[in-house]
């Protein structure tokens, strides 16, 4: 029951931090927080499963109790860890607690409130990345929205409320095109399934011969294309991935800086999981029918967001696009459909979820001394805020693919197993033209880095600066440490996914 009691402490934390005095929520959420966080660290130090989750492998800490016979189908309490989600829920546990202390600062009204969301999001986070039955999967996944949605339209900037609506009604609209697609599948497998337990389904599509039955007058073999399809699109707004990223930059500039951490550490997280989960586990024959195009969809979402966050002023935005072209590298290694390429993009979204926290992290706490994020209001920062300055150059250079930082090892394998795949057609195109979009990273990141950090020290706002508070800067030391580690020892974790991933391949013909 240890899952359950990670997602129970979360919510229950979430519901007396509610009704805590604001003058002490803070200081409660993250002692709340620290207890997840702990048992996460916990399983991690005592999984002893092995296998894939979704194809018969042995699950760590699981439970299974029938919850509601749905006419022929039956609705299970269904949790169990693999190596690919045990990784995304210590990540989960440590940047909340980290987004917690990065709030003390920014946050000075309704805290208890505030506190109480960030709570309620781990909670469901950790539902998403753990749960194995489809509808409480999805009950959790639809959660994580209402949290985002009310922290992004109270705590936000000027135009908070309409960031906050189109952050919802994408997300929402994609959700529904994923849920309808997947409730088809099922109603097509027949008498293959007579629940919505993940595993069985994917053991009725990959082993048990697929759909085999027409639905409103469409053949098996054009439905399960029709389905791959809607789901693929459904999970591709909340990576996002050109063209569907539009809703990313508003809700990342309008967003307090502890909601973008969470937003670009986990909640992108979740579509790239659930692609690799869904679509690149169930739909093996389908994932190479459609290898090309969705390679092409990675490649313009690296290079596009990438040029995009060129052309910003703003530190916000310049950090939010670079995370479509990161995520545009995820999906290019699992398209590869390579032990390294897949293994590779399930290690990427563990460092882009700590790069990306530490540097939105960073671009908050200046911020909150310089009252502005235009790099063309400021220079010198190095001079006033030396520890804070160097910090974001730190994670500018994990960005760019430094060695010794997970973000290198996460491209590495990534282009390593996406060049030589053979299911790709062209990929050593697709590789190269991916590629290119690390100098385009280096361009952009250099550029905001030189006009904010270096040179004489220059401020359009009217405020004094000095060296940021101790809880400002210890979360981002936390991250960067992480970073560091996995890049030195990235074994910690690439091993247990690649245990995780290589029957995805053998099922798919990866292998």
């Amino acid at each position: 029951m240890m899952i359950e009691a990670l997602i129970a402490v979360a919510l229950l934390g979430a519901l007396v931090t509610f009704v805590a005095p604001n003058r002490i929520a803070g200081k409660l959420a993250f002692a709340i927080s620290l207890i997840p966080t702990a048992l996460a660290l916990w399983l991690f130090s005592a999984f002893d499963g092995s296998g894939n989750a979704l194809l018969g492998g042995e699950l760590a800490f699981s439970s299974n109790v029938e919850w509601i016979q749905f006419g022929d189908y039956t609705i299970s309490w269904f949790v169990g860890l693999d190596g690919i989600s045990l990784p995304l829920v210590v990540m989960t546990t440590i940047l909340v607690t980290l987004a917690i202390v990065s709030s003390w600062t920014p946050i000075d009204e309704r805290e208890s409130q505030f506190y109480g969301l960030l709570l309620f999001i781990e909670a469901n986070l950790i539902g998403v990345f753990a749960a194995l039955d489809f509808f409480v999967w999805f009950i959790f996944w639809e959660a994580v929205l209402i949290p985002m949605y009310l922290l992004i339209g109270i705590w936000g900037g000027p135009r908070r409320k309409y960031a906050a609506i189109k952050f919802f009604v994408y997300t929402n609209v994609a959700s529904l095109v994923m849920f309808g697609a997947f409730i088809a599948l099922v109603l097509g497998l027949g008498d293959g399934v007579t629940s919505f337990a993940l595993p069985e389904i994917a053991d009725a599509m990959v082993n048990g011969g697929g759909v085999q039955t027409a639905l409103f007058g469409v053949d098996p073999g054009t439905l399960t294309a029709i389905v791959f399809v809607a789901m693929f699109l459904g999970f591709a707004v909340k990576v996002p991935v050109v063209p569907f990223h539009t809703w990313l930059p508003d809700a990342h500039v309008e967003a307090p800086t502890p909601a973008s951490v969470l937003l670009a550490g986990v909640l992108l997280k979740m579509g790239t999981y659930a692609l690799l989960r869904f679509n690149f586990t169930m739909f093996p024959e389908q994932v190479e029918a459609y290898a090309v195009p969705i390679a092409a969809i990675a490649v313009i979402s690296v290079i596009y967001g990438a040029l995009l966050a060129l052309a910003q002023t703003d530190l916000k935005r310049i950090v939010a696009y670079s995370s479509v072209s990161s995520m545009g590298y995820v999906i290019l290694g699992l398209i590869a459909y390579t032990e390294f390429g897949v293994s590779g993009a399930t290690f990427q979204m563990v460092s882009h979820g700590l790069i990306s926290g530490l540097m939105f992290m960073a671009v908050g706490v200046i911020y909150n001394v310089t009252h502005t994020r235009m790099v063309t209001d400021m220079s010198g920062l190095a001079d006033r805020m030396p520890v804070a300055a160097g910090v974001l150059v730190a994670g500018a250079f994990g960005y760019m693919g430094l060695p010794l930082m997970s973000g290198f090892y996460g491209e590495f394998t990534i282009f390593f197993g996406a060049f030589g795949s053979e299911l790709l057609a062209y990929s050593q195109v697709f590789t190269a033209l991916a590629m290119f979009g690390i100098v385009i990273v280096a361009g952009y990141l250099l550029f905001a880095l030189q006009r904010t950090v270096f040179g004489p020290y220059h401020l359009e706002t009217d405020y004094e600066i000095g060296r940021a508070a101790l809880h400002d800067i210890a979360p981002m030391f936390v991250l960067l440490g992480l970073i560091i580690l996995l890049g030195v020892a990235p074994e910690l974790i690439f091993e247990m996914m690649k245990d995780a991933v290589t029957p995805i391949l053998e099922t798919g013909g990866g292998l």
